[in-house]
């Protein structure tokens, strides 16, 4: 039998009103009951009828916004961003994680879930080119990230390339000749590490240093581990180091480790920089130099966007075409390069 509100209440742990005001989009609702309230509807399959509201002004006032894994930090401060983008826009966040899995990035985008969200904010990391008809759907959606390239939705994408270069060149700058690079993925075409190690050879050109795969440190993921293992591998084949480009600062955070471990003093025999200027990395050990990549534009970016397809579609009329949006970025320098 189909869920209901009742269903849903005893779930929560609420009473029906309080289920209905969250379904209405009523807005004196707290966002810890409501987060509760929105996740038992998502466990039920309640399907409530929105109509009336959709009727009066267009939307429920939730949007969803889908995730490949809060555990890695960079993904965990974006969703703290586009809640707080969306809070201060009055509207709610429904928050999803796929575990970077195709089946749970496909699944997500067909959930009945979408039925209680005006739209979505997705970041797919397993989807690709081959994909993107599944982005056609009937609901406003914005794409986060460089996994599809060519999608018939709104895309917003930071400067991979151009921030890698600007990084590398920052080691350059700073005396470094045999630049490591942490956190390659073997094979890959498109994404992010892609992307990011074109801007690292991109520099090494323009330096008029040579390009040496020996200096590339693959990976599987892109966590600590992940980072201190590949940084450990280079070091234990004797490769010759002055500068290591972390692809992001999760990976450079490991690769520091590594270093230490082995003896190697940063700055002083090894400069070090990140990718993505998390919270952490004022407080590293030396606090780690990295490249801001935007990531409040972003949210920002990706929020605005949406709630304008959302009221566009209340509106009715022929949709303006899909926009790709590129946000800046900058060098932050820290203890990691800098000179004693």
């Amino acid at each position: 039998m189909a869920a209901t509100l009742r269903d849903v209440a005893e779930l929560a742990g609420v009473s029906i009103k309080t289920v209905s005001n969250v379904v209405r989009g009523y807005q004196h609702v707290r966002e810890s009951t409501r987060a509760t309230v929105l996740a038992a509807i998502a466990e039920t399959g309640y399907q409530p009828n929105l109509s009336a509201r959709s009727l009066r002004i267009g939307r429920s006032g939730v949007i969803g916004l889908a995730l490949p894994e809060l555990a890695l930090p960079y993904f965990a401060e974006l969703a703290g961003a586009v809640i707080d983008e969306a809070k201060a826009a009055g509207v709610t966040v429904l928050v999803e994680q796929t575990g970077a899995e195709l089946d749970a990035e496909h699944g997500v985008l067909r959930s009945p879930t979408r039925q209680l969200t005006d739209g979505l904010v997705f970041s797919p990391l397993a989807m690709g080119q081959d994909d993107v008809d599944r982005l056609d759907v009937d609901y406003p959606l914005v794409i986060l990230g460089e996994r599809i390239f060519d999608p018939a939705c709104d895309h917003v994408v930071m400067d991979n390339v151009e921030g890698a270069r600007a990084a590398v060149a920052h080691l350059v700058a700073a005396g470094c000749r045999r630049i490591a690079a942490v956190g390659a993925h073997l094979g890959e075409e498109q994404g992010s590490a892609a992307l990011r190690l074109r801007g690292y050879r991109e520099a090494l050109e323009e330096a008029g240093l040579p390009y040496d795969e020996d200096l590339v440190g693959y990976v599987g993921m892109w966590h600590r581990v992940d980072g201190a293992e590949a940084m450990r591998a280079l070091l234990a084949r004797g490769i010759e180091i002055d500068g290591v480009f972390g692809m992001n600062d999760t990976l450079a955070f490991g690769a520091l480790r590594a270093l230490q471990d082995a003896g190697r003093r940063v700055p002083d025999d090894v400069r070090v920089i990140g990718f993505d200027d998390l919270d952490e990395t004022r407080y590293t050990a030396p606090s780690l130099s990295t490249v801001d990549p935007g990531r409040l534009e972003i949210a920002r970016t990706a929020v605005r966007v949406l709630l304008e397809r959302i009221a566009e579609r209340a509106a009715g009329g022929e949709p303006s075409p899909p926009q790709r949006y590129t946000t800046g970025f900058r060098i932050v320098e820290r203890e990691s390069t800098r000179a004693r």
